[in-house]
């Protein structure tokens, strides 16, 4: 439970303001930079995922 690993939190962070500013473009009624925040969301997660990936088989996840 003490171990948290502080680069998934950034991960999750960066994400969850990816689709609130979609959200917000889409509001503003504003489609490539609500597209722009859809990338950058699958840019973030897909980091996210090949660090954790990398981590497992690194042996440092459990």
């Amino acid at each position: 439970m003490g171990n948290i690993k502080w680069v998934f939190v950034l991960f999750s962070l960066g994400a969850m303001l990816s689709m609130g500013l979609i959200g917000i473009a889409i509001a503003l009624r504003n489609i490539p930079l609500a597209l722009l925040f859809l990338v950058l969301l699958f840019v973030v997660m897909g980091f996210g995922f090949k660090t954790k990936k990398k981590m497992r088989e690194q042996g440092l996840l459990e």
